[in-house]
């Protein structure tokens, strides 16, 4: 427990837990207090409302920092036809690890080790993005995504119900200016990087694998053939692989009882 408390130890992880911090006290003290005020009903809603998504965002941030990602048993020996099912090859070894190595498990030089479904290294969460914590990590876009929106909505409202001819501080509109464009900026960036893994989860691939897949779509172009990910067995499936078979728990980063062993992964043979 103490190596993943050290893994917050780190200037982007702290970074991250001070943005937020940060943007929930302006957006709460600031600016819905100068907007309705705190004391009324739509300050005390919109407060509770804000307070409620960064809660989850904050969370899901703790579940990805501290959840395994998903490390390679020791003991671990391939299937050799399930392996030749999966890869199309015959069995994949990691050259650092010395070992075996599961399908769609890669290889992190950060974390000196093979992770079983591999997204990437993220330096955020200080973390690998693997097998058992994509979901939180999903999640934590988001809500991030919806608290940084909800945001830039207060703020700008804020701005703009603000009597601005009687004010003369610059320096208050500058921070108005300054936290609105933060703000718009998080929700961008937050709600470009969710549609992209969104996409990658309902075709079932990891950003990895995306790569790879050009790749393999490129040589069977070349070759007058058509490519299909071996692991895309269809939209809903897809996503339930990764949220879960129970809609009622899909928006719960710990609710990861469906997840499997990580050593292999239905393909589309197993359903045809």
């Amino acid at each position: 427990m103490k190596m993943k408390l050290k893994r917050f130890a780190s200037i982007p992880v702290l970074s991250v837990v001070i943005l937020v911090g940060f943007v929930h006290y302006v957006t709460v003290f600031v600016f819905i207090e100068d907007w309705f005020g705190l004391r009324s009903s739509a300050g005390l809603l919109n407060s509770l409302i804000f307070t409620f998504w960064g809660f989850l965002c904050v969370f899901s941030l703790l579940v990805c920092v501290l959840r395994d990602p998903g490390r390679v048993p020791s003991r671990y020996v391939p299937d050799v036809e399930d392996n030749q099912t999966q890869n199309g090859a015959n069995q994949r070894n990691c050259d650092k690890c010395s070992a075996h190595k599961p399908p769609r498990a890669h290889h992190c030089r950060v974390c000196r080790r093979c992770v079983l479904r591999m997204d990437h290294h993220c330096s955020w969460i200080n973390n690998c993005v693997g097998h058992r914590n994509y979901k939180s990590y999903l999640l934590l876009i988001f809500y991030a995504f919806i608290a940084s929106t909800y945001s830039a909505i207060i703020i700008i409202g804020s701005a703009l119900n603000k009597d601005w001819e009687s004010t003369i501080n610059r320096n208050l509109k500058a921070f108005h200016i300054g936290c609105g464009v933060l703000s718009v900026s998080l929700s961008a960036m937050l709600g470009t990087l969710l549609a992209w893994h969104v996409y990658l989860t309902s075709h079932n691939m990891t950003t990895i694998e995306h790569h790879e897949v050009k790749r393999a779509a490129w040589l069977a172009r070349k070759s007058g053939l058509v490519y299909h990910h071996p692991y895309d067995v269809g939209f809903y499936k897809n996503i339930s692989l990764v949220l879960g078979p129970d809609m009622l728990k899909w928006l719960w980063p710990t609710s990861v009882s469906h997840i499997k062993d990580g050593l292999s992964f239905p393909t589309i043979r197993d359903s045809s």
